[in-house]
């Protein structure tokens, strides 16, 4: 009798994306009910979209891009992997859920709750760390294409711009949804399935 192998999800996220947030907490959902593991990786909707013509207000967005995914970098620098998780955690819970300032107080904090360094705080403006950025996010984005950002999602040698979703599943149905998402993948002339959103992001 043979056991079936893990499945490990790779899955590039900004601490920025809202949408990247509810996907990310979708699939940590999924661990717990299928046979799957996560691997985190770091991308930057700021270096993403640096020379498209973007709205203003979006730009004025990316300004305060840059500084936690940075923070991130030099976290993985420092403490390996295993630090993403936490740490994407905590500043996720306080941009998205909280709805705090992207600033050194915020990331501060997430850092101490996180259990790292808080003067790793410094990488917020410390453009040294760019290029490690930039090489994650292109590892993520040369499997879909510049065209989409984050959440990006690659497994079993597919890789997919999404799931986005505007409240995640829990339970069985977060599961569900994995399934029907592997399903889609598998073929290989699968590209998009979209419509329009209707209601506001729930970050519950």
């Amino acid at each position: 009798m043979t056991t079936a192998q893990k499945t490990n999800a790779d899955f590039w996220f900004d601490p920025a994306c809202p949408f990247a947030w509810i996907t990310s907490r979708w699939i940590l959902e999924v661990e717990k009910v299928r046979d799957i593991s996560v691997t985190w990786h770091i991308m930057s909707l700021a270096f993403l979209n640096e020379d498209k013509d973007i709205p203003d207000e979006y730009r004025e967005f990316l300004k305060t891009a840059w500084q936690p995914v940075r923070v991130v970098q030099a976290a993985k620098e420092k403490y390996g992997q295993e630090a993403l998780l936490p740490l994407y955690t905590a500043l996720g819970t306080r941009i998205h859920v909280q709805q705090q300032d992207k600033d050194r107080a915020m990331i501060e904090s997430a850092l101490e709750e996180a259990g790292l360094d808080v003067a790793l705080a410094d990488a917020m403006d410390d453009s040294s760390y760019d290029d490690a950025i930039r090489e994650s996010h292109k590892r993520g984005m040369d499997q879909v294409g510049n065209e989409v950002g984050t959440p990006t999602i690659a497994f079993e040698g597919r890789a997919f711009f999404g799931p986005v979703i505007s409240k995640k599943p829990v339970g069985e149905d977060a599961g569900q949804m994995w399934d029907a998402f592997v399903t889609l993948s598998k073929y290989d002339h699968f590209y998009e399935l979209k419509r329009s959103r209707t209601e506001d992001l729930d970050f519950s």
